[in-house]
């Protein structure tokens, strides 16, 4: 007897979901511009998305990080298209992110080290100080030049992200009703001005947008097959099970159609959809992911596999076969290889997967 897609069972749900991870528990993750590109870094990708408008999802190419240039504090970005990699107390400074050329290593002043941003626009240099309620402004981040420092607009308080470029400071905020926004301030002086949705192509590469863009991660358990033995006698049941395993490749690599991967790069798009999608499940469930490691299974395309199965049963014995899949919103994103048998027509409970690492 089929137990067929009626035996699906949720195992796990996302809770309060916040959606896009911020910097401050993503390392080597920011968002930076120069004079007219804006980029995102993604440290654990191996690459950086460079855009020329986030809420457009304009220009969108994805291009190699330099080792060099990989696992930074805070990344900014300046209108000679100069960009700055801050690690503990020292930054480095280069003018391509995917050669690191014309690097040169500075230390941070004492009063611009620990800072829980960094962005840079018109020749200067600001840091907000989270704790301490303020922003340091100076021209120049290894002999604090010309420096100042005034209180955190309210508004500036707990962002996910900031950026500035031409006179326009930018911050990303959590998701809302109304999706993922950034806010445009026209002066460190002023709140928030105006409001942009970011586009969902850029949300597909920023850590936790496909929590928002597919829906968060969910476990399911599915029924695959019913075996009862009707009979008064012992009954051998063997039988050849049909089951799907691998990754759904066709599903995950349109979230990089509108993405142009950039000649040197030393990734194609559908291993970078499969490595965002990886790194998505690891995500605890408050930004959309199910906290497990998914390395020791097969992310091949996925595929239909034969598996003989055999089992003694009593009589009137029932044996539910279950085979566990990982979603994103409605689209099953793995299925697992292991099958799991037992006498009870509900789900397993446990997850048949290692937790993720911190």
């Amino acid at each position: 007897m089929n137990g067929g897609l009626t035996g699906l069972e949720r195992h796990e749900g996302s809770g309060k979901m916040k959606g896009i991870i911020p910097k401050s528990k993503a390392k080597g993750t920011d968002i930076c511009a120069t004079d007219y590109y804006k980029y995102i870094i993604r440290s654990d990708l191996g690459c950086y998305m460079q855009t020329s408008n986030i809420n457009q999802g304009s220009d969108i190419s994805i291009f190699n990080l330099h080792p060099a240039c990989k696992n930074g504090d805070h990344y900014l970005g300046d209108w000679g298209s100069r960009f700055y990699i801050i690690k503990g107390k020292f930054y480095r400074r280069v003018t391509d992110l995917m050669t690191d050329s014309d690097a040169v290593v500075y230390s941070l002043h004492p009063n611009c080290q620990g800072g829980d941003h960094y962005f840079s626009d018109s020749g200067c240099f600001y840091i907000i100080f989270q704790e301490k309620g303020t922003l340091r402004k100076t021209t120049n981040m290894n002999q604090d030049t010309d420096a100042q420092e005034i209180p955190l607009p309210p508004n500036w308080r707990n962002i996910l992200y900031f950026w500035a470029v031409q006179d326009h400071f930018n911050f990303l905020k959590a998701s809302s009703e109304w999706g993922v926004e950034f806010c445009c301030a026209f002066s460190y002086k002023d709140n928030c001005a105006d409001v942009y949705s970011v586009h969902p192509d850029v949300l597909n590469f920023l850590p936790g947008g496909l929590s928002v863009t597919k829906g968060p991660a969910i476990g399911i358990w599915e029924n695959i097959k019913n075996i009862k033995n009707d009979s008064k006698t012992l009954m051998i049941w063997e039988k050849n099970i049909t089951k799907k395993v691998g990754y759904n490749k066709e599903k995950m690599t349109q979230i990089t159609h509108n993405w142009k991967i950039g000649a040197s790069a030393t990734i194609e798009s559908g291993e970078l959809a499969k490595l965002i999608a990886k790194f998505q499940l690891s995500f605890s469930a408050e930004y959309g992911g199910s906290h497990v490691s998914t390395e020791k299974e097969n992310w091949d395309e996925m595929t239909e596999v034969v598996e003989k199965i055999k089992f003694e049963l009593k009589p009137d014995e029932h044996v539910y076969l279950w085979q566990y899949k990982l979603c994103l919103g409605e689209e099953p994103v793995l299925f697992c290889r292991d099958l799991t048998a037992d006498d009870e027509p509900n789900p397993p409970t446990q997850v048949p997967l290692p937790p993720a690492q911190p």
